[in-house]
């Protein structure tokens, strides 16, 4: 299913805050065989294609002269709202291998976490693929199942990537680990000892000893 994302050129004569005003994002398209080209997207519809599309799926930029397929490439944030200022479109060229970092996600519940045993430890939140456009995932996914003990791992040679997709990393490099789990340490009250209130109290023993005795 092709994802699309309707885009307006953009006319230099806006000014970048009239356009968020109107609830749209400036953005750029480029690539290596396509001159940058100013446009801008309604908010709304980019929050929808980036939940499903994320940053690895290939977007179908409708509303321009010529069809362009492209990748999220950067967004840039408010730093107080975290509101989105600005997004990169990257185009790629269907006919070619491309490379680029596509999301782990990882799903099931390890058995040794479960049962107490450890911890799961992410090493790894994305890898780096390279594939043809049209076999680029989504995602790739991560079965914690497989972790049943302390000390299981998951490599990257263990990730099933699909048809036409090779990861990069070394094969031998962790992705998810389980960890000991820490064992609380109960720290003992210790009460302290007033050594002179013991001298004092013995030494009153000792004189009434001695009154006694005479």
């Amino acid at each position: 299913m092709t994802i699309t994302l309707p885009v307006t050129l953009r006319d230099d004569a806006t000014s970048v805050a009239k356009i968020r005003s109107e609830g749209n994002i400036p953005a750029v398209a480029y690539g290596p065989n396509n001159e940058p080209v100013s446009i801008f997207i309604e908010e709304k519809a980019f929050a929808k294609v980036r939940k499903e599309a994320g940053e690895s799926t290939i977007v179908e930029l409708t509303g321009l002269e010529n069809k362009w397929e492209v990748l999220i490439k950067g967004m840039e944030f408010s730093p107080v709202r975290q509101e989105i200022l600005h997004v990169d479109f990257y185009a790629v060229d269907l006919k070619k291998e491309m490379t680029t970092n596509v999301a782990l996600e990882f799903i099931g519940e390890a058995p040794a976490e479960k049962a107490n045993e450890g911890s799961v430890t992410k090493v790894l939140h994305e890898v780096e693929v390279t594939c043809m456009p049209a076999d680029l995932p989504s995602h790739i996914d991560v079965d914690l199942t497989a972790l049943v003990a302390v000390d299981s791992k998951i490599f990257v040679k263990d990730l099933e990537v699909g048809k036409g997709v090779t990861v990069t990393a070394e094969g031998e490099e962790p992705v998810v680990i389980i960890s000991a789990a820490r064992q609380e340490v109960v720290e003992e009250e210790v009460t302290e000892v007033d050594m002179d209130a013991i001298e004092v109290e013995q030494k009153g023993k000792d004189e009434a000893e001695e009154e006694k005795a005479e």
